[in-house]
């Protein structure tokens, strides 16, 4: 939105460049608002890797309770004997901790709203959308397995998992804790480039335009971690990250693979992304947009309190909801909330959050403008911050 309204300025052009284009952007370039030019093949002779998705419930019910599925452990151990690089993607968005049964697959959800409920350490299932919460029982609604836990996994786990089970390979982990030296991250990708390395492991910085040509192999962990984060856009999140880390496999003259596991192998995000089919993702997106008025399909804004007394806030973001009510009567607006952001408090800090949908952006821009005058002139409102944010 800047680099738009900086160059509208200056007369200049801009060019947004992304195999994998926001659902925003690429309805204005259907639209006509942005022009759309489209790249049909990979630079050189370079092929995509074809993917293969793997379906955690069967390999757990052949009793494989490794981190790698068995078609993984196969493929990573072909690579090893080959000397070819792998890299292996641990997705971790999303990672505050979802409910799911390891026995069908099933996620805990919210009754009342189209996301999950998320765990917290004294034993509460806690929606952060509405403020719905229940006790975590540990049998799954669905099959009624005992097999239910919170799910987590980090690379330290994932790294001491492949020294186990592959205990000739070099292994590189990079994630936040092993880059915080001052040239970490260029040290380790250079020294995975020049071969000294059989395996990089990482999060999401492994993924973003490297280029190895050594590399034949792409293991992505954890698919759906960030199916379930609290965000309408976790589909787009997904198919992006995962569209990112399969294109890392196959860059050079050898042909590539990709091994996607996965509790969901049928959610479109993960199918659309193992063929790199923007448009079949963009199409089934879209129609969820539009069913439930989210951007692009409708304008939305957040609005978000934040303030040291958990009651006063309560209080404050119940008074704003009440009226916005009162000021715009009309049924085409929809109000969600307020309820405890995702992160419900930050260093002594609450924060609660009330999500405003509409088709006219104007509308959602007026009502802004009365809600500040109403913070201004009103007492209640004296230590509490209010943050406006558009969609």
């Amino acid at each position: 939105e800047t680099a738009v309204y900086r160059a509208g300025l200056c007369g200049a052009s801009v060019v947004l460049g992304s195999a994998t284009p926001s659902v925003e952007a690429y309805a204005r370039a259907l639209s006509g608002e942005y022009k759309l030019w489209t790249l049909k093949k990979r630079a050189g002779k370079a092929m995509l890797p074809t993917t293969q998705i793997i379906d955690l419930r069967e390999e757990f019910k052949k009793g494989n309770r490794s981190i790698f599925s068995g078609e993984l452990h196969k493929k990573i151990e072909e690579r090893l004997a080959k000397k070819e690089q792998i890299m292996l993607f641990l997705n971790r968005r999303g990672f505050a901790g979802f409910v799911s049964c390891r026995a069908c697959g099933q996620v805990i959800k919210c009754p009342h709203c189209d996301v999950t409920l998320t765990y917290h350490r004294n034993g509460k299932l806690r929606c952060h959308y509405c403020g719905y919460e229940e006790t975590f029982i540990k049998q799954c609604p669905i099959c009624k397995s005992s097999h239910v836990a919170a799910f987590g996994l980090g690379t330290e786990k994932v790294e001491a998992a492949l020294h186990a089970e592959f205990p000739t390979a070099r292994v590189l982990r990079m994630d936040m804790d092993t880059t915080r030296r001052k040239h970490a991250h260029e040290e380790m990708l250079a020294a995975f480039s020049k071969g000294e390395a059989d395996i990089l492991l990482g999060t999401q910085m492994i993924v973003k335009g490297h280029d190895y040509a050594n590399v034949t192999l792409v293991g992505i962990l954890a698919a759906d971690l960030s199916l379930h984060e609290q965000d309408f856009r976790s589909g787009e999140k997904t198919f992006q990250l995962l569209c990112q880390a399969v294109g890392r496999g196959g860059r050079g003259e050898k042909p590539g693979e990709a091994v996607i596991q996965t509790y969901h192998p049928d959610h479109y995000s993960i199918q659309a992304a193992a063929v790199q089919d923007y448009q079949a993702f963009y199409e089934e997106e879209m129609s969820y947009r539009m069913l439930l008025d989210y951007p692009p399909a409708a304008h939305m804004l957040a609005v978000l309190g934040s303030g040291p007394e958990d009651e006063k806030l309560v209080q404050a973001m119940y008074y704003l909801k009440l009226y916005i009510e009162r000021i715009y009567r009309e049924n085409d607006l929809h109000i969600i909330g307020p309820a405890y952001a995702s992160v419900g408090k930050v260093k002594d800090i609450y924060r609660q959050v009330i999500y405003l949908k509409h088709k006219d952006h104007k509308t959602l821009v007026h009502i802004k403008d009365q809600l500040e005058k109403y913070i201004e002139i009103n007492s209640g409102f004296r230590k509490i911050y209010i943050q406006f944010d558009f969609s």
